[in-house]
């Protein structure tokens, strides 16, 4: 069973370098902010993966809701700030 999880986690991994790509030489700002935001779901996918591999999924579970919230978070502040050219208006 963990050569499943490995196959797996490999195979998000190069989609993840795939997704780097287009985060580094993407046409625009916002397909670049996209881009980012694909890796931060996939590695959070990625996280849950060593957890089984681990044989802790309860721990990292953890770790990847909290690094979904921050992907999140970092995905809305960085879509705000290019769209209005700031993130808090005063």
């Amino acid at each position: 069973m963990i050569e499943v999880f490995l196959v797996t986690g490999m195979l998000i991994a190069t989609t993840i370098l795939i997704c780097l790509y287009r985060a580094v030489f993407g046409p625009g700002a916002f397909n670049r902010v996209a881009a980012a935001s694909v890796i931060g779901t996939k590695t959070v996918v990625l996280v849950v993966i060593v957890g089984y591999i681990f044989e802790r999924p309860g721990a990292f579970v953890d770790i990847a809701l909290l690094y979904a919230i921050l992907n999140f978070l970092g995905t809305l502040i960085f879509a705000k700030y290019l769209e209005r050219g700031e993130v808090c208006s005063a």
